[in-house]
Parts: structure tokens; C-alpha cells; sequence
């Protein structure tokens, strides 16, 4: 196990300089004037001449990306050029709404994902395994711009029960003081005991969590429809029926469980492309999280922050795709 875990350490680190490399060429080449960008629209000849001095960019290509690999290696992503600040810092502001808002629409996927797989499997050829099969290559395929627009067109045009978008409602950010412990609002305000805002901001992650959680859904209940149909032709699973052993054992205990690894594996990818790709559910729901900050970078042409942020998304792939590895290694023969 040591050395799966090790072997795979290594081709995560060569990935990630891979993608620091190519963003960091990538950003040179882009006809843009970082300088000129950093010393303002109104700077003359000689500030942009210090500004260049300032970021470095008047020293060669593979000085500059030496440094850039040193400061990537210390946590430094650099400067971002609208704000004048650190782009790790505007990541740390950022990232708690999107990774709660991630986190709950992926737990429930998984708990609305997976028993839809299995009850598919169980049906298979039936009219329920149609509809599931139906609904999760509908929910995959569905532009996500357009499930949150007909949610709200639905939810709160016509109906009036959620909100059109937040995180909080106005009247909560004017009249309480939010509670500030991690950054996530909703444990916050649930360990300091502020159950109205608690309320309040689950009222608010409703639509977008629904949103964002439609693609996994399809995922994991296609992955473990799919397993589970190998699966349950395997002489181990007719060993066990032919025990004695109800289906309802034989489905869930014996033969889902030999369904996580590949379904851990899209669980844990859907993740970091869900953690980095939701800049249109967030502009849509005005959501502040990273996917509203990568817009405004990449309105604004802010490579540095471009440039991090995409650091982060290869960074968080490398991560959770490790983790994945991990859970199906548990298996000695996936090691083998």
C-alpha cells in the first residue's frame, strides 16, 4: 500500500508541474501587458516601467518561472492585479461558500445516487430502470445554466418558496451579526447557536445545491447501475443466493460493496470538477464563492488569478483523484 500511495504521490507532483508549467507559459504568451495592468489605466511610460521591474517581468523566462515554482512550493500564488492583494487570501474568502455549497449538493447525490443505481440494477429491463436510466443521462446531459434558471423561473417566480439568489437574505445581514469561525456560515451559525441564520442560509443553498448536484446524480447512479450489473453475474453472488441469503442482503451487503471503487472514483472527480467549475451557478444564484471570483478574473483579464486559481483546481483533482486511488486500493487486487 505504501508504495501504491507512493507511486501515485509521484505522478501527482508531475502533473501538478506540468500545470504549473503550462499556465505559467501560457500566461506569457496571452497579448496582454500585466504591467500596465498593475500600475493602472492611467499610468505613464515610467510606471510601467517600475511596475515591470516590481513583478519581475524584466528578468528571463526561466528565472521568472523558477521563482514562480518557489513561491507556488511557500503557498504564494502571486498578486492579483484588480485588487492589488493576495490571490491566496482572496481564495481563502472565496472558497468556504463554494466548498459548502459542494459538499451538501454531493452528499445528497450520493444518497439519492445510489440507491437509485442499485434499484435500477435490481429492475433491470423494467419500467423504473428506464426512468432511472432516462433521468440520469437527462440530468448529465442538461446545461447547468438551465436547471438553475427554470429553478428559478419555478421556485421562486411562481411559487415564491426559495429565494432567487444568496447566501443569506438581506434583512439577516443587516439586523444579526454573522458568525465567523471557519467561514462556512452554516456551521458557524449551527456551533454558535445562531439557528436563524442557520436557517436562513439553508433556506438560500436549496436551488443551487440542487443545481450543482444534478450532474453527480447521473453519474453515480449510471456508475453504480453499471457495476452492479457485472457484479451481480459474479459465482460469489450466486454462492450467496443459492445460501439462503435474502436479495435484499445479497444487493446491499455483498454486492454494493464491491461497487464503491468505481463508484468512490466519480464521486471524488465530480468533486473537484463540481469545486471549480461553478462560476455559472454562482453568477446565476449571485453565490460568493470561487466560481463568481474566477469570472470577475477572467472579465477583468487578471491572469494571476486565473493562474492560481486553476493551480488550485489541478491541486484539488490531484487530491481527491489520491483518495479515490486509496479507497479502491483497499482492495489487494486493484494494488496488484
Amino acid at each position: 500500500m505504501k508504495k501504491f500511495i507512493l507511486r501515485r504521490l509521484l505522478l501527482g507532483i508531475i502533473v501538478l508541474l506540468g500545470v504549473a508549467l503550462l499556465t505559467f507559459f501560457l500566461a506569457r504568451v496571452v497579448p496582454s501587458d500585466p504591467a500596465a495592468k498593475w500600475a493602472g489605466p492611467r499610468a505613464t511610460p515610467e510606471q510601467i516601467a517600475r511596475a515591470t521591474i516590481e513583478l519581475g517581468l524584466d528578468k528571463p523566462l526561466y528565472v521568472q518561472f523558477g521563482k514562480y515554482l518557489l513561491d507556488l512550493l511557500q503557498g504564494n500564488l502571486g498578486y492579483s492585479l484588480r485588487t492589488r492583494r493576495p490571490i491566496t487570501l482572496e481564495l481563502q474568502e472565496s472558497l468556504p461558500a463554494t466548498i459548502e455549497l459542494v459538499l451538501i449538493s454531493t452528499i445528497a447525490a450520493v444518497f439519492v445516487g445510489i440507491p437509485l443505481g442499485v434499484i435500477s440494477a435490481k429492475r433491470k429491463d423494467q419500467l423504473i430502470d428506464h426512468l432511472s436510466r432516462l433521468f440520469s443521462i437527462g440530468v448529465v446531459s442538461l446545461p447547468t445554466f438551465w436547471i438553475g434558471l427554470i429553478l428559478q423561473l419555478v421556485f421562486f417566480r411562481v411559487l415564491g418558496l426559495f429565494p432567487m439568489g444568496g447566501q443569506l437574505s438581506t434583512e439577516i445581514k443587516i439586523t444579526m451579526d454573522i458568525p465567523k469561525v471557519t467561514g462556512f456560515i452554516m456551521f458557524d451559525s449551527l456551533v454558535t447557536g445562531n439557528f436563524r441564520i442557520f436557517l436562513d442560509a439553508l433556506w438560500h443553498i436549496v436551488l443551487p445545491g440542487i443545481t450543482i448536484g444534478m450532474y453527480p446524480v447521473g453519474l453515480v447512479a449510471r456508475m453504480t447501475r453499471s457495476a452492479l450489473l457485472e457484479i451481480l453475474n459474479e459465482d460469489y453472488i450466486t454462492a450467496a443466493r443459492s445460501y439462503g441469503l435474502s436479495e435484499r442482503i445479497v444487493l446491499w451487503s455483498y454486492a454494493l460493496k464491491n461497487s464503491i471503487g468505481p463508484t468512490s472514483t466519480v464521486v471524488a472527480l465530480s468533486i473537484g470538477y463540481t469545486l471549480v467549475n461553478t462560476f455559472l451557478t454562482e453568477s446565476i444564484f449571485t453565490w460568493p464563492g470561487i466560481g463568481n471570483y474566477i469570472a470577475s478574473a477572467v472579465i477583468g483579464l487578471d491572469y494571476p488569478a486565473i493562474m492560481g486559481v486553476t493551480i488550485f483546481s489541478a491541486f484539488s483533482y490531484v487530491v481527491l483523484n489520491l483518495i479515490a486511488d486509496i479507497i479502491i486500493a483497499l482492495d489487494p487486487r486493484v494494488r496488484v
